[in-house]
């Protein structure tokens, strides 16, 4: 085999591992039930027990209760939301971001997995175009604006509203709701995750 072919060869197989890789990530949540050294031992929503071994550098995202009131002037967040026939979007979750995560997920796009036909906008807000309240009956609207243009959002109360802290393996404990984003599930049916968001007084992860 030629060099060439060789490292033609070496490359779809880096790509197939990493289709296979990406192909078996899930989204896990639910509570912690105990944890081990680095092993999670918890209850997923749906009732059915989750094992997962955190990475030794596990990255822990702390998320807090929060309302409307705290999405500030430049705020990075990101919402949750459906389209609206004005061409607003009616948040369904907010999250206000810490600033070390500031222009993640900037943008706007469909798919989002929380609504049908659900959209996620992740921006900052703007300042010069934010209402935090409208009088009786109204609802908080922000602009956000992301690199490519910006969405106005409409916050209803109904809306589930968190914020972000940068958090520490102490805040995985018992008795905590989680969330992950990408847990990839191994042979034996664990799984194994290096980011993990973890309720901190009272607060639910999405």
């Amino acid at each position: 085999m030629t060099v060439l072919k060789t490292l033609a060869a070496a490359a779809i197989i880096t790509t197939l591992a990493a289709s296979s890789a990406y192909a078996q990530a899930q989204r896990l949540a639910g509570e912690i039930k105990r944890v081990e050294g680095n092993v999670i031992f918890a209850d997923g929503r749906d009732g059915k027990p989750i094992t997962v071994k955190l990475a030794d550098n596990v990255v822990v995202t702390a998320v807090l209760k929060a309302t409307a009131v705290d999405i500030k002037p430049g705020a990075y967040i990101g919402s949750g939301a459906v389209p609206q026939a004005d061409g607003s979007q009616k948040a369904v979750e907010v999250h206000i971001f810490a600033e070390s995560q500031r222009g993640q997920g900037d943008g706007h796009r469909p798919g989002w997995y929380g609504a049908e036909n659900g959209t996620m906008t992740n921006g900052a807000v703007d300042a010069g175009n934010m209402v935090v309240s409208q009088g009786p009956g109204k609802d908080p609207v922000f602009v956000v604006k992301y690199k490519d243009g910006d969405k106005k959002i409409v916050v209803p109360p109904t809306a589930h509203i968190v914020r972000y802290e940068v958090g520490n393996k102490g805040d995985v404990k018992a008795g905590t709701q989680f969330a992950i984003q990408a847990a990839n599930k191994q042979p034996d049916g664990t799984f194994t995750a290096e980011r993990i968001n973890v309720g901190r007084d009272g607060g639910r992860p999405f």
